[in-house]
């Protein structure tokens, strides 16, 4: 009978090398997207105040030469290729409550609370954006910055007569009639979460086909 060698026992990994197994590689944009989800708490902090005090002194609609969010840019669609344009709009912020009245009514007559405001600011930022540059479809938006009477967004056009764009079959479903002036009709993606369409099922019965087929019910 051969003998048995005696079992000697493995190396066990030690914490840090369990740590370095379980990170995963990340890329520059997941960086970025980290950064940007709570800027008050990053670096993006003091960039974003440096920037906002130039963009307050400059026009309400500047067109840009790179994506201030490079990666919510390109989750939105954006390529760094001809035909695609990102602007800085800047509009003003706030709700639509009105002053309180002198003269006699019931609170329900007044006319100061429950007012809100049929559109969000980021869609009234992009269809003023539409007017700046009526050859271009608005694709999408997102918010880069807000002081105490501004928000600023960033609105990436596309253009749909570019030859780039229309060889491009991942884009150029924006090139046909259909989406012609799209974001006036609430297109975008914060055009459908206006209108709400986001919701489904119960609750959403007076949305579809749109608010205004039900009376303004769905708002």
């Amino acid at each position: 009978m051969p003998k048995e060698e005696p079992k000697t026992e493995e190396a066990k990994p030690s914490e840090e090398e369990k740590e370095e197994a379980t990170v995963e590689t990340r890329n520059l944009y997941q960086f970025v997207r980290d950064a940007w989800k709570d800027p008050d708490k990053s670096y993006v902090y003091d960039l974003r105040r440096e920037r906002i005090l130039q963009w307050r002194r400059g026009p309400s609609f500047t067109r840009v030469e790179r994506p201030t969010r490079i990666d919510r840019a390109r989750s939105l669609g954006y390529k760094a290729k001809p035909g695609y344009v990102v602007v800085r709009a800047r509009v003003r912020r706030g709700g639509l409550r009105k002053h309180a009245i002198k003269g006699g009514r019931r609170p329900k007559r007044k006319g100061i609370s429950k007012i809100t405001m049929g559109k969000s600011i980021q869609r009234i930022a992009e269809e003023r954006t539409a007017r700046k540059y009526p050859n271009m479809e608005v694709l999408s938006s997102y918010w880069i910055g807000e002081d105490g009477r501004k928000k600023y967004y960033e609105v990436i056009l596309v253009d749909p007569h570019h030859p780039c764009i229309m060889s491009d079959p991942k884009i150029n479903w924006i090139c046909g009639s259909s989406h012609r002036g799209r974001v006036f009709r609430g297109l975008t993606p914060a055009g459908k979460k206006g209108r709400g369409l986001r919701r489904k099922g119960k609750g959403a019965e007076k949305i579809r086909p749109s608010i205004r087929a039900h009376q303004g019910k769905g708002k």
